[in-house]
């Protein structure tokens, strides 16, 4: 007999009844997982047949708006068991993600490819100047219509069933691939005793090792992570440069360590399935399809910003590197600087410049005080406001929830944020959305969420940032706020659903309060005194921006590089990281640094679909975030208030209802040239 299918309205994964629009985290069970999503899948497929079958003539409603609100059990049990699956994940999850990836995969490609379904929306498109559309409409009908076609809706039915192979396939090595460099940062650590080992290290470093020593079962001793917010701070300070080295090669080699979790193959089918992809759908290489709806619109464009980029990078890197082996001679060491080395005579070469270390700031950027200058710049930018309500229950006790406001009291939406490390969670920081806002139909209020990964605090501490970390609680706000704000009709073009090379200017522009002086002044108040951060502190804060600038470019710059290097070639390398090493040879990559993110581990490009043939976005998204800005240093006010209401309706709330140039240009008055981007960095 088979099992009860069951009922998705009244299921707590799929039928939400908790606070603030949540889904009751109290009642979810993982063994409900795989039966919701079959339930869900079953429905969704239900309602597209009965869509493509319509026999009345296709409509904007009986067919586009039809098909966006279609699928709402799915989006719902999706949304729950993706933010699972990156934030809290465990032996079950990770089993089901690998069954439920292709099975994913298979049943988009099924709509992208029904027939029926794509000859009413051909229909709509080919007669779309005589409806009489709003501009929101006819950008979501003629974007609908180039997903179908790029997604295979003309190929012939061998085609077609090929492209759903491939995509399944591509879904499976992705989600092994994520699962694969979470095992490797899971199972590695370097634990240490006190005394020597600890030589260099700052107090906060020392109260975050200690407590990750005892999450994992060693109390009294010491552990050097592979979460950014230990790894890096520790390659700084630690005066023990084997233990650096350790801490080094252990993080560099991710995905490349041999055996079960070894990335190597998984990285070399993916390319030859995507370039195979590309070439199915007409495209000379999977760069070409990837950029086609982009701003960059072509690899050689992309090429164009990077290229120059990278020159400036590299010159400004061996300047850099002179004087980092000057330090390290002073100190009694012959050694060349290797790449354990570079961040720990880089901190020494910041202190000599500018007498501060990163250090002398942490007891400034307090966890609560920094989410409190998020919420703040908000506030005073576009009028919401943030309450956090206690006691909800989320797929963490870590993660909180605050209950978000419009300036008239009215409820906008909810913001869930989940800060600190630990071994369920994937590296790295992200935003996403349970719930994504639009006023199609009978409307969504936005549930958005932020995921970081910064060290957590012994019990009674409180978490202490590094500038970085707090840039990327910032930067990771900016996406929610994205999410928060937009005031889209249609759920396809609303918050964040933007072009990928767009989608990084709303939280890369949000970055610059962080440093906006009156804020520091606010915010930035010592966790001991309660004392704001000495003027002449954050005067060598901010003369120190640039600081590094060759090695933070190149990092980045080589991993955008490799990237389109990997996607704009018409067939996949034989040895993908041969091609790696080959690729960073030819642009003269220096020996002491490497790539931000290495091909075994480059998740934005090889977990998923997102930023292959896309990291350079982020870079791209910068030539627009210090133009922006500077729209506002123009004015002589960071919190200019007819800039920041232009700067909410045509770039938070506007989601991707027009052109992203347009949209830009709306703001601006024009698109800027790069010379802004890379003089905030420091190249020029």
């Amino acid at each position: 007999m088979s099992e009860k299918r069951p009922d998705l309205s009244a299921h707590p994964l799929t039928h939400w009844t908790g606070p603030l629009g949540l889904p009751d985290f109290s009642k979810l069970t993982d063994d409900a997982f795989g039966p919701v999503f079959d339930a869900a899948l079953a429905a969704h497929d239900a309602e597209i047949d009965k869509i493509a079958g319509n026999v009345a003539a296709a409509t904007i409603d009986n067919t586009l708006a039809a098909l966006e609100l279609s699928g709402r059990a799915l989006d719902r049990v999706s949304s729950i068991f993706w933010c699972r699956a990156g934030a809290h994940t465990n032996d079950e999850i990770q089993a089901m993600e690998r069954e439920i990836a292709p099975k994913m995969a298979k049943h988009w490609s099924a709509i992208s490819m029904n027939a029926a379904l794509f000859a009413r929306i051909d229909a709509l498109y080919q007669k779309r100047a005589d409806l009489g559309l709003d501009a929101e409409t006819l950008r979501v009908l003629e974007q609908s219509w180039k997903n179908f076609v790029r997604a295979g809706a003309k190929l012939g039915d061998a085609g077609k069933k090929r492209l759903s192979a491939i995509n399944e396939e591509l879904a499976s090595l992705g989600a092994t691939f994520g699962q694969n460099v979470l095992a490797d940062e899971k199972e590695w650590a370097l634990f240490l005793d006190a005394g020597d080992d600890l030589a260099g290290l700052p107090e906060f470093l020392k109260s975050a090792m200690a407590e990750a020593a005892e999450l994992r079962g060693q109390k009294g001793k010491y552990a050097v992570t592979l979460s950014r917010s230990i790894y890096e701070p520790f390659t700084t300070f630690s005066e023990r440069r084997d233990l650096r080295e350790k801490a080094f090669r252990g993080f560099a080699m991710r995905g490349e360590n041999g055996g079960a979790t070894d990335n190597t193959a998984v990285v070399k089918k993916t390319l030859e399935l995507r370039a195979e992809k590309a070439k199915l759908l007409g495209y000379a290489n999977y760069a070409a399809l990837k950029l086609d709806d982009t701003m960059a619109k072509t690899p050689d464009a992309v090429f164009g910003l990077l290229d120059p980029v990278w020159d400036k990078a590299r010159e400004k890197a061996a300047e850099d590197q002179v004087e980092l082996q000057r330090l390290a001679a002073a100190g009694g060491h012959n050694h060349a600087i290797a790449g354990w080395d570079w961040r720990h005579y880089a901190e020494k070469l910041r202190t000599e410049r500018f007498a501060f270390d990163e250090a002398a700031l942490k007891p400034y950027l307090q966890l609560e005080r920094i989410i409190e200058a998020c919420f703040d710049v908000a506030t005073r930018l576009f009028g919401i406001r943030f309450e956090e309500k206690r006691g909800i229950a989320t797929w963490h006790p870590d993660a909180r929830v605050f209950e978000v406001k419009n300036a008239d009291g009215s409820l906008r939406g909810t913001f869930v944020a989940d800060y600190f490390a630990r071994p369920s969670k994937r590296s790295g920081a992200w935003m996403s959305a349970l719930e994504s806002g639009h006023k199609l139909g009978s409307g969504a209020r936005p549930i958005i969420y932020n995921i970081m990964n910064f060290a957590k605090p012994p019990a009674g501490e409180p978490a202490l940032l590094s500038v970085d970390e707090a840039k990327t609680l910032f930067h990771e706000f900016g996406h929610a706020l994205h999410g928060m704000l937009t005031e889209v009709t249609w759920p396809s073009v609303a918050g964040t659903s933007v072009s990928r090379d767009f989608v990084e200017l709303p939280s890369q522009l949000y970055e610059h309060w962080l440093t906006v002086p009156e804020v520091l002044a606010k915010h930035a108040l010592h966790y001991k005194t309660g004392e704001p951060m000495p003027k002449e502190l954050i005067d060598k804060m901010l003369a120190a921006r640039t600081f590094n600038a060759g090695f933070n470019t190149v990092e980045f710059a080589s991993s955008a590089l490799v990237d389109m290097a990997y996607h704009s070639r018409p067939d996949a390398p034989e040895d993908p990281l041969r091609f790696e090493a080959e690729t960073l040879k030819k642009l003269e990559m220096p020996d002491a640094i490497i790539m931000r993110h290495r091909t075994p581990h480059f998740l934005h490009v090889f977990s998923g679909d997102g930023y292959s043939a896309g990291y350079y976005s982020y870079l791209w998204s910068e030539v627009l975030d210090a133009d922006a800005f500077a729209a506002f240093e123009e004015t002589g006010d960071a919190f200019n208030p007819a800039l920041a209401e232009k700067l909410k309706e045509h770039i938070y709330a506007a989601g991707g209802s027009a052109d992203p140039e347009k949209l830009y240009t709306a703001f601006r008055g024009k698109m800027p040239t790069p010379d802004a981007m890379m003089a905030k960095r420091g190249l020029l």
